[in-house]
């Protein structure tokens, strides 16, 4: 009787044409949806703040009411979610890397993106100067400006990178799949909780997962572009 393998097989070597195509267009798709949606939201473009006051409104009215709910959500919000538990996620990730398979330039990677995405959120925020909801008994509160919601971002960054690993080291279909849907919770949830609590609009959410979404596939660029081997040795598997 054989043995089965107690780790997936090593991950390809980075400086795939095929991969750093695909991201690129990637990039430029999301860059487009990104930029638009900045524009927009700067210009102040009517429809768009028209719905999201609309959804605004609907969903305060549910959190006053649905105190349990929104309790549940504070929580997810503050302390699961939270753009700071995600990088500590992400540094211990990058510990792991480092640690049992000495892949110190993808540690160090994935950690500089990370914070890459710290500072764009921030000087997003900056630019756009959007104010956030404000409301008569509010259940939540937030500081800053509103868009994007860092929230969304940092969970779209985090997460995005962290399957885009996982799938490079050929996981099982049983931890690939709930690695999946951990992500597409977290994701989708964390933009559930902003709008609901009122510290978002559904556009700042949206923008977090667009620019989140524009970050993870320029860093895969960066990371798959082709590259003479010898400029810089390849991580110890």
């Amino acid at each position: 009787m054989r043995d089965r393998p107690t780790a997936p097989p090593p991950a390809p070597p980075p400086g795939s044409p095929a991969a750093a195509r695909a991201a690129g267009r990637v990039a430029v798709v999301l860059g487009g949806c990104s930029v638009l949606l900045l524009v927009l939201v700067a210009a102040r473009w009517h429809p768009l703040f028209s719905l999201d006051g609309a959804i605004a409104r609907t969903t305060h009215r549910w959190a006053v009411r649905d105190r349990e709910v929104t309790h549940l959500f504070r929580v997810l919000t503050d302390w699961v979610w939270d753009p700071l538990t995600m990088r500590l996620v992400c540094a211990a990730a990058a510990g792991w890397l480092v640690w049992r398979r000495a892949a110190w330039w993808t540690a160090l990677w994935l950690a500089a993106t990370c914070a890459l995405a710290a500072l764009v959120q921030q000087s997003l925020k900056a630019a756009a100067g959007r104010p956030r909801p404000v409301w008569p008994d509010p259940v939540d509160s937030a500081h800053y400006a509103a868009f994007p919601s860092g929230h969304a971002l940092t969970a779209t960054v985090v997460c995005g990178l962290l399957l885009w690993l996982l799938r490079r080291h050929a996981p099982g279909r049983p931890l690939w799949r709930t690695a999946v849907g951990a992500a597409l919770v977290s994701v989708a949830g964390v933009g559930v909780t902003r709008v609901w609590l009122g510290v978002h609009w559904a556009s700042d959410v949206l923008g977090g997962w667009l620019f989140g979404a524009l970050l993870v596939a320029l860093a895969v660029l960066v990371y798959e572009r082709p590259r003479d081997r010898r400029t810089r040795p390849p991580d110890r598997r």
